[in-house]
């Protein structure tokens, strides 16, 4: 676990009084007591006292707590609700926290249109709520929905369930309006079809927090589908329900949602929320298909058809709208779950080829054996995003750096086998020593090259994301000895 370095009392004292001359003392948490809320996200193993904590109450505040950080070389770390798993919200000693849960407003949603306009305080399920009345929503749906922000899911580039048919935040997103660490506002994308100029959009989104501070999001929003059904697929081994995934979309099948879990994950989670789930398969998948009856009946034949020539032993598919919810309930709910039969969790987030499934399972099981602890998985099937939970009890000496070590090791296979090490959880604190297996110096370089361009100070959520030459030349010392890379006998597919 991280320890937590002192806040310098003389210096907070001097940014504070430079803060509430430019905002309201409202805005304002100095006081430790105040800021404790603030000292992690959902990566709790990282814990840091902010020197400063703003609540700015409009764009204009942001402007001004931007223009106070530059002007005495304060360090910003961005936050939104603190559901993020990487540590990408973990403050600095030195620095301010701009917390942005006040701004929270729907400024507008248009149906004809189908677009919301919405500050980045606003929660992701909120935005399909306001939009609900029109038979319209908000496609991405992160597991954290009822609680994370639009904003955060900008910074993170979050997915959800129904991402492989409805895209990422990235392909959601039409615009954002940003304040930059000039104390100025940017506008990138539009609300047209295109905008002119280099598609700067999409490299904000998935930046975290690291080129500006988001204060406008403009989202798309897509019809609700006339109706939707989900199969629940089982089989005897992860190699076989790994194939099967590869199969549905060899088929030409791109299906709303498409998770698998394990029998680990199944078992921790049907007591929980008592899903339905088939706790004797070795692995399920979840495949649902929407649309007009017609085409949702017609999809459900074939997924069914190709999951039984892939090797399902077992198939169920929802006849009502509370089945489909109570299968997904399962699959939302599995990381508070992991609570029931472990003190602690540590969640990793990995991307690999789908066809590369089967393989990287494997490895994640001989890898129980060597680091000695368990791991139940859960993922988005349908694009390889993988959320190995790793189980662990902090409690115990060692245990979490065993953990991390584990998590390592998985990342590192996923680079191996054509994957990368992060698919919606971003880098933060937690995958940056993991950048350097995956990148090499010359892209880390053009990594901080975009980042100066944006932020020349280097303010904004410094020293995450992107690996230092330092930081990559201190974690190879750990990772070689003798010219041998550690985890030498885990599966080299």
């Amino acid at each position: 676990m991280s320890a937590s370095i002192p806040v310098n009392n003389e210096r907070r004292q001097q940014v504070a009084a430079a803060l509430r001359a430019r905002v309201p003392d409202r805005c304002i948490l100095s006081d430790p007591e105040d800021t404790r809320p603030y000292e992690c996200d959902g990566l709790a193993a990282y814990r840091q006292l902010p020197m400063i904590v703003t609540l700015p109450d409009n764009e204009e505040q942001v402007l001004a707590i931007l223009n106070v950080c530059r002007e005495l070389n304060v360090p910003i770390v961005p936050r939104g609700a603190g559901t993020g798993l990487s540590g990408g919200a973990l403050p600095m000693a030195d620095g301010v926290v701009i917390s942005t849960a006040r701004l929270n407003r729907i400024l507008r949603v248009e149906p004809y249109a189908r677009l919301a306009v919405v500050q980045p305080g606003v929660r992701n399920l909120a935005i399909s709520d306001a939009a609900g009345p029109y038979d319209l929503y908000y496609a991405p749906d992160p597991s954290s929905q009822i609680a994370c922000t639009i904003g955060g899911n900008v910074a993170e580039n979050s997915g959800g369930v129904h991402c492989l048919k409805y895209g990422l935040t990235v392909h959601n997103v039409m615009r954002v309006r940003v304040a930059t660490i000039d104390g100025e506002i940017i506008e990138l994308g539009g609300e047209s079809l295109d905008a002119p100029g280099l598609d700067l959009l999409a490299v904000f989104i998935g930046s975290e927090g690291m080129l500006g501070i988001v204060t406008e999001v403009t989202v798309k929003l897509v019809p609700k589908p006339a109706t939707a059904r989900v199969i629940m697929a089982s089989f005897d081994d992860v190699v076989t329900g790994g194939n099967a995934v590869a199969s549905v979309i060899a088929a030409g099948i791109i299906p709303a949602g498409l998770e698998m879990m394990d029998r680990t994950s199944s078992r921790m989670v049907e007591p929980f929320v008592k899903a339905g789930y088939d706790t004797d398969a070795a692995a399920i998948l979840l495949c649902e298909a929407d649309g007009t009856k017609l085409e949702v009946d017609e999809e459900i034949a074939r997924m069914t058809a190709v999951l039984e020539k892939a090797g399902a032993s077992a198939i169920a598919v929802s006849e009502t709208e509370s089945e489909r919810m109570r299968f997904w309930s399962g699959r939302k709910n599995a990381f508070p779950a992991a609570g029931r039969i472990s003190p602690d969790y540590y969640c990793m987030d990995g991307t690999i080829p789908r066809k590369n499934l089967a393989q990287v399972l494997i490895g994640i099981e001989q890898m129980e054996t060597t680091f000695g602890l368990r791991c139940a998985n859960v993922f988005h099937a349908g694009d390889g995003n993988l959320h190995p939970l790793i189980l662990f009890d902090a409690n115990k000496p060692g245990e979490f750096e065993r953990a991390e070590a584990f998590g390592a090791a998985i990342l590192a296979l996923c680079v191996e086998v054509g994957g990368t090490i992060t698919g919606e959880h971003g880098v933060g604190m937690e995958k940056i020593n993991s950048m350097c297996v995956q990148f090499t110096r010359e892209e880390l370089d053009a990594f901080f090259a975009v980042k100066r361009a944006f932020d020349p100070p280097m303010l904004l959520n410094p020293d995450k994301a992107i690996p230092t030459l330092n930081r990559c030349a201190e974690f190879g010392k750990m990772r070689v000895s003798g010219g041998v890379l550690p985890f030498a006998d885990l599966p080299r597919f």
